[in-house]
């Protein structure tokens, strides 16, 4: 489990909420794929981590070799990112660009800078996921309230990367990969993020690992269009502009 991100105390401090009364999390955040502290000094900084493969429960049979991956020289299996391909669901959450919510009574909507065409919308009210769901990128979410947390439930997920790459290989999900997200107001813009993971074509029991988002009243989503610096055409890579200037 990470570190929570020091925070100023601020005893008058009341959570934001929307006109309905329910917690407010509309903004532009540094999530799981930064290291945070608030203060005096905004000095969030991108890192590169994945999920705590220690607090992760033994796999079944055969739940290794969908899990890790080797390095195999094939991009779409060792960097899909480098092809434009997208993130996806879960690795997204790690990733090292900024994210926007914009929250309505009936809806939940994440943007994600990083290629800017990925994006989850998410009704809160609770409905069943729909039967016989065909697997993409960000699978299938429904959200509902437990007071003033946001429950976040997740199915229909492509098997694709789990999270960033590992030494040597990568670690996935499978299509059978069932996230719980629950999202709270801990502090002044600190938002407790928490992903409950279960996988029943790998690990033999669900996982829980706590992250944190922090708000950012200035940041603004930029422009982001992979394809115009794809160097990676059909998995054969070149060096960039700024790569051939040294």
């Amino acid at each position: 489990t990470i570190r929570p991100p020091r925070v100023p105390a601020t005893l008058n401090w009341k959570m934001p909420r929307t006109r309905d009364g329910k917690p407010d999390f509309t903004g532009v955040y540094a999530g799981a794929g930064f290291n945070h502290q608030v203060g005096p000094n905004d000095t969030d900084t991108p890192i590169i981590r994945g999920f705590d493969a220690k607090i992760m429960p033994p796999t079944k049979p055969g739940g290794d070799a969908i899990l890790f991956r080797p390095t195999t020289g094939d991009l779409k299996i060792d960097d899909p990112i480098a092809l434009c391909l997208p993130y996806g669901f879960t690795s997204q959450i790690f990733s090292p660009y900024a994210q926007q919510w914009i929250q309505a009574p009936n809806h939940l909507v994440i943007r994600h800078e990083f290629m800017n065409n990925f994006s989850r919308v998410i009704p809160l009210d609770n409905r069943p996921h729909p039967k016989d769901l065909e697997p993409t990128w960000g699978g299938h979410s429904v959200g509902h309230w437990e007071g003033d947390t946001l429950v976040i439930d997740t199915v229909g997920l492509k098997e694709w990367w789990l999270d960033n790459p590992h030494p040597n290989g990568s670690l996935w999900h499978s299509d059978a990969a069932h996230v719980i997200e629950r999202v709270k107001w801990v502090a002044p813009r600190v938002v407790s993020y928490e992903v409950a993971m279960d996988d029943p074509k790998i690990w033999t029991k669900p996982w829980t690992e706590q992250f944190h988002m922090v708000l950012h009243p200035t940041w603004e989503l930029l422009e982001f269009v992979c394809n115009e610096n794809d160097r990676c055409s059909q998995g054969n890579c070149v060096e960039s502009d700024a790569q051939k200037k040294r």
